[in-house]
């Protein structure tokens, strides 16, 4: 098995700057990634399969930076932060963020930014606009278009079972063909 100091020289300046363009705060930055290979170093054991080692950090890594941002959220601005998935009342009993966490990280850099800025740091879709040099129509624009995004990444890859409300009560994967006709 990797010794953690082989995996600290091996990653730490990358995930540092993986960590700190997702915050924005050196400090922080640098308190998440102490975290992370403190996960690492406790749960090194549970890794199975070597070959796995970089997604696996990296995965440590974008859950304690949204475990970061939910600790810092506050409800007061909840309105304007919620995306059109939310808007859906997810049943707590249905775990979809692992999903939308991954599909977050696959959009384009700028849709990933207006996500991450409005539903994960909690902006106003002005603040954003602000940060980012956008008009407020600028803004919205594009947050609609990122949450539409992930809408469609969603629906591409999971059926969804609503109730009659419209609200969430339970997913699975889609079956993917394995054929060509």
């Amino acid at each position: 098995m990797t010794s953690i100091e082989n995996i600290w020289r091996e990653f730490s300046a990358n995930l540092r700057q993986f960590i700190l363009k997702r915050t924005s705060d050196e400090s922080i930055a640098d308190d998440i990634l102490q975290e992370v290979f403190v996960k690492i170093h406790s749960r090194i054991d549970t890794l199975k399969d070597i070959r796995r080692l970089r997604g696996w950090i990296y995965q440590i890594a974008r859950h304690a930076i949204i475990d970061y941002y939910r600790s810092q959220k506050t409800t007061a601005e909840l309105p304007e932060t919620i995306t059109s998935l939310e808007n859906s009342d997810i049943n707590d009993d249905v775990d979809v963020l692992p999903c939308i966490e991954a599909m977050v990280d696959r959009l384009p850099e700028k849709y990933r930014q207006a996500v991450i800025l409005t539903t994960y740091q909690g902006l106003t879709q002005k603040k954003m606009g602000e940060k980012l040099g956008l008009s407020l129509s600028g803004a919205k624009s594009r947050s609609q278009r990122a949450r539409e995004k992930l809408k469609n990444m969603l629906t591409e890859c999971c059926h969804f079972e609503l109730d009659r409300f419209g609200k969430i009560i339970d997913y699975e994967p889609k079956e993917q063909s394995s054929t060509n006709g």
